[in-house]
């Protein structure tokens, strides 16, 4: 999958891509973000658990955390003078009770 970040940075999940040539690496870039629960949305959570159904508050708060971290992402390949980032992936971890982060990493590479 191939995307384009706010940067003009274009993010691949792949080892390269399509149709552009590497012409330079600049080594691993990351972008992390850590975020708490909103105790509305716990509640709101909670009652969800009893009857089933998404959660919408965390859908959005990971929506939002997974942009935030690929933004950050992308920004500090682009002042190393990437203009792509390859093997884009996403990992989780649990920070504290209640919060977690989310963390982006990549190669930043140059293309043509």
């Amino acid at each position: 999958m191939e995307l384009s970040s706010p940067q003009g940075i274009t993010l691949s999940n792949t080892e390269s891509v399509p149709g552009k040539r590497i012409v330079q690496f600049f080594g691993v870039v990351t972008g992390n973000t850590v975020r708490a629960k909103h105790i509305g949305r716990d509640i709101m959570a909670g009652l969800k658990n009893v009857v089933g159904g998404e959660l919408k508050g965390y859908t959005e708060l990971l929506q939002d955390s997974r942009q935030e971290a690929t933004e950050r992402m992308a920004a500090q390949a682009r002042s190393m003078g990437a203009n792509a980032v390859i093997n884009v992936r996403f990992a989780t971890s649990s920070i504290s009770q209640g919060a977690a982060e989310l963390f982006a990493y990549g190669t930043a590479v140059k293309v043509e």
